[in-house]
């Protein structure tokens, strides 16, 4: 499959610990996405803030990413999901970097349901090929995924 990414964006670090042990296992390079402005306040005030920018399609600045997207085939996306889709920062990314052509594997994370965040991926990714996507479930900070399905999931990447 060639070169590989994974890009992620991670709020309360679950995101980050995937991305992470999909790193240590492919060898793939890794990026995350940073809003210019971090999101501050009480985990109640974030996640309300968060369904506010969902329904209206907010799109925050993010940083640059310090990579190439042109020197991969393929692309790992990780988003926790908020309020039944992909974090208003992972829209930005999907809308402010040309994925075309590429191979799109996602992957989500969340605490509760995953709602249409990996169809809306495919939806944003319309000339890419989005394939072998999963739905990794929290309970807080605890995994509730079995390890095996997600270690079987890593092995196929």
């Amino acid at each position: 499959m060639g070169k590989k990414l994974i890009v992620y964006y991670s709020y309360t670090n679950n995101t980050k610990k995937i991305a992470e042990k999909i790193q240590m296992a492919t060898g793939a390079d890794i990026c995350e996405i940073e809003t210019v402005k971090p999101y501050t306040g009480d985990y109640n005030s974030v996640v309300e803030q968060g369904k506010q920018e969902v329904d209206r399609g907010f799109k925050p600045a993010i940083k640059p990413l310090n990579v190439n997207l042109g020197d991969y085939d393929t692309i790992i996306i990780g988003t926790p999901v908020w309020w039944y889709t992909y974090a208003p920062s992972v829209a930005t990314f999907l809308s402010k970097y040309d994925l075309s052509g590429k191979t799109i594997i996602p992957f989500a994370t969340n605490g509760g349901w995953i709602g249409h965040t990996l169809k809306d991926i495919q939806n944003s990714c319309k000339d890419a090929i989005v394939t072998n996507a999963i739905d990794i479930r929290f309970d807080m900070d605890k995994m509730v995924t079995p390890e095996a399905n997600l270690n079987g999931w890593i092995n196929c990447l």
